[in-house]
């Protein structure tokens, strides 16, 4: 028997509005304002939530390294076929591509987003 069910997944940062937007746009999901200046949630179709916080003197992660560390990250799936096109996509709303290697392999792609959280396409 399970204690609890999985709510929403929070993530801390200086301007949630943005923060929300540019998630919404990524994953064709809505922006949900709150009454609260300082939290913004994004709603998928089924249900799924992600909500954005701020986080006054937020320091962004500076992945990989281990001085502020990313203490999470998103892995958003995408066909093969759409990962160039959804790249671009990320880049024009404002996403930053991590360079790096990788273990070789292509099937992933490394972002951070507006905020500095790292994220990742990845093909599934």
């Amino acid at each position: 028997m399970a204690v609890a069910t999985m709510g929403v997944t929070v993530l801390d940062c200086p301007d949630p509005l943005r923060l929300a937007e540019f998630y919404a746009a990524v994953l064709g999901w809505e922006v949900k304002e709150r009454d609260e200046d300082d939290w913004v949630e994004v709603h998928a179709p089924e249900g799924r939530r992600l909500a954005f916080q701020e986080s006054p003197g937020f320091i962004p992660p500076q992945w990989p390294s281990l001085e502020h560390a990313q203490q999470f990250h998103l892995d958003l799936d995408v066909p093969r076929a759409e990962l160039e096109s959804a790249e671009r996509e990320v880049l024009r709303l404002g996403a930053t591509l991590v360079e790096g290697d990788f273990g070789g392999t292509r099937d992933f792609r490394v972002y951070l987003d507006p905020a500095g959280h790292p994220f990742c396409l990845c093909v599934r």
